[in-house]
């Protein structure tokens, strides 16, 4: 604990002390409590922990200041939730309750403080999926929590693990797969009641099974893809799977089990008796493997996460969507010509498009999505093709798909998500766009952050602290910025092709296709499908989304919407605006700025279509509304940029 914070309990409990005896009063009123709420005697300030501990952390709801609570944080569970930044993990560590911690599936960054493993009832952690770095340490002076049972920090940019021995108290689960981690942690082998270890896609050196906890203790065990020396008995082979051992290091091996060497010597006194034949079996096996050669058949390799999912293919086939397809099918990624991958390489960076790799689809009338990263820290989102794409046939051969898909990637504009890339393998197609960190609107909206602080109990002044504010409200600024990034968006596709004057149509403009990039600018995406839409279609459901970035207020419908208009043409639009903007500090000119857009937002959901503006001219329209904001860095509109 801070010796700020140790100084200052002393000073209030030698004041309690004073006071409970030079005052009868108090003594008795004290003695009168002391089978009830021990909340007068409480000195935990658990609250202005997390407070601390998340203050350089975006997205997460801090406790409000000067709240107190008897009843402690026990667990902090955040995961997806797009926290981003450093954490103070220090002073996690003074949380005397904690029981678990999930952030995982985050962008936090920094290295984990040592002091963070001292709360001493620590018993599950799960930072996975995120940018931690550096040495993942237990050598702080405290000794770190002896019931810590399970701990996850796979998927992180890790280098090292010191000092993990001193974990051997109560650790039966140990996850750093996925890192970049250089050699096998010493003190591996004191951890006795480990039950399941993954080291799998590091870069780990180290001594089989010298460097490792005793075998027999172990029920998963996976060492995959590192750079260990040694040799694997058949029957631990047998036990943990040989997918567990895939190469895990060039000097590596596995001895084959029992059976196999009885097929060897098998083959052996068949291959003496059958000397008479020799030469035609040379002949024989010269043209099956010229064969072979011609087919180009490759083996087959799985491996396996951890968790259960296949994630590697090398065979002649991958299993997309339902559909068997040729696996070395060529990946393009327009921006990075040199790039060599296959639908292989795909395969493998979403754990063969399993589940843990997919993303949720809500808003796309594509497909199903997976996040992979590709080699050169390239983060993407593959997207299965369900249905035509614009300008794209179904049944169009390979080189006219291609060709198609490429003209598609020219489309660039600030506002718009970009096709980075294309794999046609037959008649399935797969897209690459950029990933999101921030996800989309809805999520940032109505959802982020909807994690728990669990504690004791329901209704204390922590948890009342969070809950009155549990939403992050976005400050005007912010949603007025995203209201005219999705309008200049939704102009430039309205443009249309280059020369051709056929404007682009999206047709399902709603909160979850249109995405937040780090810097809260609105990316339009899934408008690749042809629709039957019209453009004034895509100007009514923009208004719809003005009302519902003013109001706060999510699934809009057209009787919701004639609502609205009915208050707004009654002046009474601020009526509309959310509350979490009204209890902000905003003054007259923040609420002259959004009753102008709840009017630009009654302009594009008028009933008659021809009575709707242009896009080019709501952007315009917004423009005005706050011209100092958009007048430097201006995008451009008018006219097509074609890369």
């Amino acid at each position: 604990m801070p010796l700020h914070l140790a100084a200052g309990r002393l000073i209030l409990l030698l004041l309690l002390a004073a006071v409970a005896t030079t005052s009868p009063a108090a003594a008795a009123e004290s003695n009168s409590n002391s089978n009830s709420n021990t909340s007068s005697n409480c000195t935990l300030l658990d609250a202005q922990f997390v407070r601390a501990a998340f203050l350089n952390v975006t997205n997460f709801t801090l406790p409000l200041p000067g709240r107190r609570t008897c009843r402690p944080v026990r667990r902090l569970r955040f995961p997806s939730r797009n926290l981003t930044g450093p954490v103070r993990w220090g002073e996690l560590g003074n949380l005397t309750s904690l029981l678990t911690v999930d952030l995982s599936g985050n962008s936090l960054d920094g290295a984990i403080d040592a002091s963070f493993w001292r709360a001493p009832l620590l018993r599950a952690v799960d930072v996975s999926r995120n940018r931690l770095a550096g040495a993942l340490r237990f050598d702080d002076g405290d000794d770190p929590s002896q019931r810590l049972a399970s701990l996850n920090v796979s998927g992180n940019q890790f280098t090292s693990v010191e000092s993990v021995a001193r974990l051997a108290g109560g650790l039966k689960v140990l996850d750093v797969s996925r890192n970049k981690i250089g050699k096998a942690p010493e003190g591996l082998g004191n951890l006795t009641k480990l039950q399941r270890l993954d080291l799998s896609w590091n870069n780990m050196s180290g001594r089989f099974p010298d460097d490792l906890p005793p075998l027999g203790g172990l029920v998963f065990l996976n060492i995959s893809y590192n750079n260990f020396s040694g040799v694997v008995p058949a029957d631990i082979a047998s036990k943990f799977g040989h997918e567990a051992f895939f190469q895990a290091g060039t000097t590596f091996q596995v001895e084959p089990s029992s059976r196999g060497r009885k097929k060897r010597k098998r083959a052996l006194v068949i291959a003496l008796i059958a000397a008479g034949a020799a030469v035609a079996v040379a002949v024989l096996s010269f043209l099956a493997a010229c064969c072979c050669l011609t087919r180009g058949r490759r083996k087959r390799r799985k491996d396996k996460d951890g968790k259960g999912g296949a994630a590697v293919w090398e065979d002649e086939e991958v299993v997309v969507g339902a559909v068997k397809v040729a696996a070395a099918a060529p990946v393009v990624v327009l921006e990075r010509p040199l790039m060599e991958l296959t639908l292989a390489d795909l395969a493998a960076a979403t754990s063969g498009f399993g589940r843990e790799s997919q993303l949720a689809g809500t808003g796309g009338r594509s497909g199903a999505a997976y996040r992979a990263e590709l080699p050169g820290d390239l983060h993407v989102v593959v997207r299965v093709v369900e249905g035509h794409v614009a300008g794209v046939g179904e049944d169009d051969d390979e080189a006219a798909a291609a060709a198609g898909f490429r003209e598609l990637a020219r489309l660039r504009h600030p506002n718009i998500l970009p096709l980075l890339g294309y794999c046609i393998a037959g008649k399935q197609k797969l897209l690459l766009f950029e990933y999101m960190e921030k996800g989309d609107l809805h999520r940032w909206l109505h959802e982020l952050p909807v994690g728990s602080m669990d504690t004791e109990d329901i209704g204390i002044d922590t948890m009342e602290a969070i809950d009155q504010d549990r939403k992050p409200a976005g400050d005007w600024p912010t949603r007025y910025r995203i209201i005219l990034g999705i309008a200049r968006g939704l102009a430039f596709l309205h443009q249309g092709w280059a020369g051709s004057g056929r404007p682009i149509v999206h047709g399902r403009l709603v909160p979850t296709n249109i995405l937040l990039d780090d810097d809260m600018e609105p990316r339009v995406s899934d408008f690749l499908h042809p629709s039957n839409e019209t453009p004034e279609s895509d100007v009514y459901r923009f208004g719809t989304l003005v009302f519902e970035l003013v109001s706060g207020q999510a699934r809009w419908n057209d009787t919701s919407t004639s609502w609205a208009r009915g208050v707004i043409r009654n002046r009474k639009g601020l009526n509309l605006v959310d509350d979490r903007l009204r209890d902000e500090t905003l003054g007259t000119e923040a609420e002259k700025e959004m009753a102008e857009c709840l009017q630009v937002g009654f302009l594009c959901t008028a009933s008659s279509p021809e009575k709707r503006p242009t896009m080019q001219q709501v952007v315009g329209l917004l423009k005005d509304i706050k011209p100092a904001a958009t007048a430097a860095g201006e995008p451009p509109v008018a006219g097509l940029m074609m890369q």
